[in-house]
């Protein structure tokens, strides 16, 4: 089925789902990543009711997604999106069992050796930056590698988030939950100095924006991943040795999270630092 059959003979349990989401009040990027995820299931019923829904057919979807070159994580969270869904369903008595309940979840590897750059590398980083925009895409590098924020929360960043007086920054994360990072004074000193040529927004909703794109919007992921990528070729042709090196831009928040224990920080402020459910 294509999208737009699935959301004509699926909208009120699309509905159901949605609202059961934001009255739970599950993050917004969760629901986007949740509703994308179910709209996909959905269009494999081909027309199934809900309720006749089968533990083989969620095998079959989420073999499928494998079998199309998705990883263990993805597929995971797919799984964990029906799984709700069933629940949702259940609670409200579209159905009366979840068939994605005992189906066990994809290994994923813990042993795998963690990617991040060593700090001559990370401070080489902000220096690569040759873009137009030179001084905001540094200052999106710098907060991402000296203050481990998520490219999400790079997007969300406004202008009253950032504490000049205590030199600390207010980040807006995961779970809809605040946490306050303190900046080193040169970083601080280098998003005033940001500030200063910062393009004023156009539209009065990006107003508040810390980040603003050349077209006076509030900048975007995409673009914001765009500069980390453009960053990176730019550091292995100058470092040939991070040639074959998986590098992005979660991966600064990898070595944010690597210099802090390296400089003897505990591993439950980091866990904090970094806003993370599990140490």
């Amino acid at each position: 089925m294509v999208f737009a059959e699935v959301l004509e003979q699926y909208e009120s349990e699309l509905n159901l789902f949605l609202v059961y989401m934001k009255d739970r009040e599950y993050s917004k990027d969760t629901q986007k990543g949740y509703m994308h995820d179910i709209k996909h299931f959905l269009s494999s019923l081909h027309g199934k009711r809900i309720s006749e829904v089968t533990p083989i057919q969620v095998m079959n979807h989420l073999t499928t997604i494998r079998e199309s070159g998705a990883g263990a994580r993805y597929r995971n969270r797919s799984q964990s999106a029906i799984r709700l869904l069933f629940k949702v369903m259940i609670k409200f008595h579209v159905c009366t069992n979840n068939p994605a309940l005992d189906i066990e979840k994809a290994k994923i590897e813990k042993n795998r050796k963690p990617t991040f750059l060593e700090k001559q590398f990370l401070d080489a980083c902000t220096q690569m930056v040759s873009s137009k925009y030179m001084i905001r895409d540094a200052a999106i590098l710098a907060l991402m590698a000296y203050a481990g924020l998520r490219v999400s929360e790079i997007v969300r960043l406004n202008m009253f988030d950032f504490r000049r007086e205590s030199s600390e920054i207010a980040v807006f994360g995961k779970g809809d939950k605040w946490r306050y990072i303190p900046l080193p004074q040169e970083i601080s000193e280098f998003l005033q100095e940001y500030l200063l040529q910062r393009i004023r927004p156009r539209n009065k909703k990006d107003e508040s924006a810390f980040f603003v794109s050349q077209f006076g919007r509030r900048i975007s992921k995409r673009m914001v991943q765009t500069i980390a990528e453009k960053t990176f070729a730019a550091l292995v042709a100058e470092y040939p040795q991070l040639k074959g090196v998986q590098l992005s831009a979660h991966k600064l928040r990898h070595s944010f999270a690597t210099d802090l224990l390296r400089n003897g920080t505990d591993i439950r402020t980091v866990q904090e630092l970094l806003d993370h459910e599990d140490i």
